[in-house]
Order: structure tokens, then sequence, then C-alpha cells
């Protein structure tokens, strides 16, 4: 099933439980004994338009029934669904549950509901889920997907609806951007392990494709070590899931030719699982033996051996950001496309713990 729901989100299936089935306008309008254009003048507060007797037995139908209007049947009869949606690239990465959250509330405080769909990453969807909310008459976009498709390609799919992008821009999509402000993460990460006294270093990510945010930092990580010149020595791999002995053998090089104590940078959350696995397998200590700094903190990081040290992103802000800067669009907000990047905070912890002699 291609959808997933958070809370408060609209639900897209209907019930299987054995619950009787909702009453209808229709099944008023026979209870009462008049048509469903007259129960829909008494929903529509039009009681003037009806007798006094008809609005009566119009009333207890309603009550006799249990009957609630449908909100977005009414909504769309109205031109409007106040439905958002929301397309993530994969829902188990805490940045995308994290994201989710703060577009939920702010949506919900606008009184919008949000439909999501996620892509598993698997890239060729990314039109396939736009196309399927289109059906369900969504007002517009939030997506943080795998930013491989030309903007071009995804333009059909989004049949004119105001889009914003979360993280990952899309070549040739001029649309509303926010994210993580790469550059400083970057440089707040080495800024850190050069103060805690690291000299060599490496940063691993997952695989580049075309995904900006992880080019963006590969390219910060880039320009900085050449700005600081010979007294760091650092480079940089992917990895993916599948590479486990890869990335073991990576990290045994970079402490092979370290002159102390080396750091790793992982590039988001999912990698620093991957590191911290890969230095429990090596039988290494995180801190004494080898420096670990993530881009993204985690509910765990605090908890795995020393803790580990991070650049928190502000999902919740970005989340919330990015929903509010699409509503501002559909209520005919008309300006060029915003590019808003928010800074991280840095939380240091003892896995890059201060080295001897700084």
């Amino acid at each position: 099933m291609p959808f997933a729901r958070a809370a408060r989100t609209f639900r897209l299936f209907p019930s299987m439980s054995n619950h009787p089935p909702r009453s209808t306008i229709a099944d008023v309008a026979r209870h009462a004994g008049v048509s469903k254009a007259t129960v829909s003048r008494f929903l529509n507060h039009r009681e003037t338009l009806l007798s006094p007797e008809i609005a009566r037995r119009v009333e207890a139908a309603i009550e006799a029934l249990s009957y609630t209007p449908s909100p977005m049947a009414r909504a769309l009869k109205r031109g409007r669904s106040r439905l958002i949606g929301l397309v993530v690239a994969d829902i188990t990465n805490p940045y995308s549950v994290a994201v989710l959250s703060g577009a939920e509330q702010a949506c919900r405080q606008a009184g919008y509901l949000m439909m999501l769909f996620n892509l598993g990453n698997e890239r060729e969807r990314e039109s396939v889920g736009l196309q399927v909310l289109s059906t369900y008459q969504v007002e517009g976009f939030i997506l943080n997907t795998m930013g491989l498709e030309q903007g071009s390609v995804l333009t059909p799919a989004l049949r004119g609806r105001p889009v914003v992008l979360v993280d990952r821009l899309h070549q040739g999509l001029e649309v509303d951007f926010v994210s993580l402000d790469n550059v400083l993460a970057v440089d707040a990460c080495l800024d850190h392990l050069m103060a805690a006294g690291y000299r060599d270093f490496l940063f691993v990510s997952e695989l580049l494709g075309a995904v900006s945010s992880r080019i963006e930092r590969i390219r910060a990580y880039e320009e900085r070590l050449a700005a600081l010149g010979p007294q760091v020595a650092g480079r940089w791999i992917e990895t993916s899931l599948d590479d486990a002995d890869g990335l073991a053998r990576a990290l045994q090089d970079l402490r092979a030719g370290a002159r102390r104590p080396p750091a790793v940078i992982a590039g988001n959350g999912v990698v620093t699982m991957r590191i911290v696995a890969a230095v429990a397998a090596l039988g290494w200590r995180l801190g004494p033996d080898i420096g670990l700094i993530g881009i993204d903190d985690t509910p765990w990081a605090p908890y795995v051996g020393p803790g580990i040290s991070a650049v928190a992103q502000p999902t919740d802000a970005l989340g919330s950001l990015a929903a509010r800067c699409l509503i501002e669009r559909i209520g005919g907000l008309s300006v060029p496309p915003r590019k808003i990047r928010l800074p991280g905070t840095l939380i240091p912890r003892g896995s890059t713990r201060m080295l001897p002699g700084h």
C-alpha cells in the first residue's frame, strides 16, 4: 500500500470494521420524505427557504440517523478540498518523520488536512505519487522526494498546483524551497572537530545521485578542506545499505593513515547509524579510537556509546515553514520563488571529545 497516515492526516481508505455504514444525505431525505436539495438547504442554514414543518422533519431525520455532513464533500462542493499532498522519499528516515510532524501541525492550525505518499526510495514513483494525490483534489504539494526527476517531467503531474520543495531541489522547477543551510552545517562540524584537535577526516554520504542536499554538503566539505590547506587531510565516500564491508574498509584506511585519532562526518542520520554499526563491528570505541559527528540529530544519539555529536536540523521549523509557504501560495501570494535556508544547531557529545593536548 503506497500511503502512510500520520496523526490527524486524512484517511485514504475506508475502514474495514463491522460498523454500520454511515448515513448519507439521501438517507436523510428518504427518512424525512423530502428531496436531497431540501436537506442541503437545511444543512447550509437556509431554513428560511423551508416551511417550519419541513425544517422540523429534516431535523428529526438527521437526529434519528445520527447523520453528520462529510467535511470533504462540502469542501469539494465549494471548490476547496483543504487538502495538502506531502510526498517523501523515505518515511523510515527520521528526517522525513520530523519534517512531517512540523508540516502537519502547521496545516492543522490553518484548517488543512495532509495526505502522505511515501516513495520508498523508488525514483520511478515520483510522478505516480503526484498523479495519485491529484485525484484527491489536493490544493498543493510539499515535496521531499528523490530529486532525480527534471522539473519539466513533474510539471504535468502537478497540474498547475503550487509546490514547495523541502531539502531537495528539482532542476528546472522554480518554486519555493526550504532547507538546512548545508554550508553552515558542514562548517560547524569541521570547526568543532578542529577545535577538539582532529586533523584527519572522512565524510561519509549516502549515494549522491542528483540529491541536491547531499551534493551541497560534499562541495562544502571539499571547499573547506581546500581552505584549511595542508594542516588537514580528508576524503569522502558514498555508502549504501548493502556495502557494510566497503564502509569498514574505508574506516580502517582512515585510521591507519591518520597521525592521531581521526574523525568521521556522517552526511545524515541514516549514515550515522551505519557508521556506529561499522565501528562496533571493528571493536573500536567512539571518542578514544575515532571521532564521529553527524548532520542530523536523532533521538537515540545521546544514548549510543559516549553520546554522538551532531548538527541538529530544525526539522519542525522546516516542515512548518514549508506548509506556511504553500498555504500562502494557495491563498494567491504571487512573489518570485523563495529560497529559505535555516541554520542547524551544534550539539557536542562524547564521540568528539577533546584529544590529548587540546
